[in-house]
């Protein structure tokens, strides 16, 4: 039997992917090597507290708005089906997500306990073999997120304890020198866990640290994990480190020495002594099971498949990627490395594939051709979409226009657009620079709230409506940022965007 779709991995994005398989019927497998369905979250964090935020109460019971603060539900129409019903906590437990991921996979036509070894492409068919067994299927969907630890090219590398392995309890650190490689959430969720105990710790790396609140890209450094900052900056024995390292050597007494290369200090290298050594250096995707034929091209620094904006890849046809593999089309700058963020892109792959091998078209709303409407379809829809919200900059809404009649697309990828006669593309974004400045910096000049006039040059997260023909981007109008994100005052934001959208049609 030859399936159309083999999903390899059950875990969040596979889960996602095979509900929306499941409920229209299609013919789909999922191979997942555990026990049960996000084994990855058994493991990880090693700290066993979750940065997705859960937000409960939003004084809202708009389910799509409430999307915007939930970001570890799957989508789903069965409301027993959102985490909030697993954890009320606003940072929760990974054991309670791991619990939801059980309950959500119920249902579905996976297999358990089937660890792929070997996935090959031969005449149009994927063969993917797991211990005695095989499958064939005309597409592969590779869900297994980033699997392996990222291990940076370092002399004597080797030496050091690793993020997935190393000890957890803080007892087992006392009164050492401590060295984290790398500076990421695991590096110093990694650090704030050791803070009681250790005598000395540094945090290094090649790069400036960002934050999240200031960069709005949600995989720096995140405030519940930068408690260590503050005792690096008040002088409490703790550092970080700009620069590389060089080399580790074991020391005679059992330690170990690196030398250390400043990024930005005339003491140019260094060598420091550590009793400890600790790679928090990220994860990067297995690609191992894969021969020859079927060996999906890799980006950015061989850590993830270069992907087209299909999720395909560029050079293996029908080998497809969601979820957390899928962040090569905007890594550091969107959500398509978080659930949050993977969920809406793997609906958005799962209406490609519909689109591309059933005839299936991407789902639409008509919508009356004129100015007035078009503008009420938007507003309506800016005010409370989770997907444009999660998804800045990449998903867009799309109102096409042709022979008098407007039809209304949600959540299309801004890179796989087609050429229209007419496309009004809306999407929310933040201002150029916006991860330059200061957002607590008062003496900052920054665009009023509400000002349309000055909308275009505002730095928050706002609408953009960019008028597409045939493919080129023609004319571009943005509403104005609002504190509290509603964008349905009619003289600021629907009066001058309908005016837009007339002069358009």
């Amino acid at each position: 039997m030859t399936h159309d779709y083999l999903v390899i991995g059950a875990g969040p994005a596979g889960l996602q992917l095979a509900s929306l398989m499941e409920r229209d019927g299609h013919d789909y497998v999922v191979l997942e090597a555990g026990d049960a369905p996000g084994t990855f979250f058994t493991r990880y964090p090693r700290h066993r507290t979750l940065i997705s935020i859960n937000k409960v109460f939003t004084g809202s019971d708009d389910p799509e708005f409430n999307l915007r603060s939930d970001w570890n539900s799957l989508l789903t129409d069965d409301p027993a089906l959102l985490f909030k019903n697993y954890s009320r906590k606003y940072f929760p437990g990974a054991d309670d997500l791991v619990r939801y991921l059980a309950d959500f996979a119920q249902g579905l036509n996976i297999l358990f306990g089937t660890r792929v070894e070997r996935v090959s492409f031969a005449d149009g068919v994927f063969t993917v073999v797991a211990g005695d067994r095989s499958w064939r299927a005309r597409r592969v969907v590779v869900a297994t997120g980033v699997s392996q630890l990222y291990v940076p090219p370092i002399e004597g590398a080797e030496l050091c304890e690793r993020y997935d392995t190393v000890s957890v309890d803080p007892a087992d650190f006392e009164n050492q020198r401590v060295l984290i490689v790398g500076k990421g959430n695991s590096a110093f969720e990694t650090a704030d866990a050791l803070v009681e105990t250790a005598a000395t710790i540094h945090v290094a790396g090649p790069h400036s640290i960002r934050l999240a609140w200031q960069t709005h890209y949600v995989g720096h450094l995140r405030a519940v994990n930068n408690n260590f900052l503050d005792t690096y900056q008040l002088k409490s024995q703790n550092a970080v480190l700009d620069g590389t390292v060089e080399r580790i050597t074991r020391r005679d007494d059992g330690g170990f020495r690196i030398v250390f290369r400043y990024a930005r200090t005339s003491e140019r290298l260094r060598e420091i002594d550590y009793d400890r050594i600790i790679l928090a250096t990220g994860f990067r995707f297995d690609a191992s099971v894969f021969d020859a034929s079927a060996r999906p091209e890799l980006a950015i620094n061989g850590r993830f498949p270069a992907l087209s904006p299909a999720f395909e890849s560029v050079n293996v046809p029908g080998l497809y990627f969601a979820g957390t593999l899928s962040q090569q089309r905007d890594f550091k700058k969107s959500t398509n490395g978080f659930i949050h963020g993977f969920r809406y892109g793997v609906r958005a792959l799962y209406r490609i594939l519909r689109s591309r091998h059933h005839d299936i078209p991407w789902p639409s709303t008509p919508v009356d051709a004129t100015p007035e409407a078009i503008t009420d379809a938007i507003i309506a829809r800016i005010n409370v979409t989770s997907a444009l919200w999660q998804q800045f900059a990449v998903l867009a809404d799309v109102v096409t226009v042709a022979d008098g009649r407007a039809d209304y697309r949600e959540e299309v990828p801004v890179a796989h657009l087609a050429p229209e006669p007419l496309a009004l593309v809306v999407t929310l974004e933040y201002g150029p620079g916006h991860d330059l400045v200061d957002p607590f910096d008062i003496t900052v000049p920054r665009i009023a709230e509400n000002d349309a006039a000055g909308a275009h040059r505002a730095s928050y997260l706002h609408p953009v409506v960019r008028a597409h023909r045939d493919g080129v981007v023609v004319a571009e109008h943005h509403l104005a940022e609002n504190l509290e994100n509603h964008w349905n005052i009619p003289s600021v934001h629907q009066e001058p965007l309908q005016q837009f959208i007339k002069g358009l049609l």
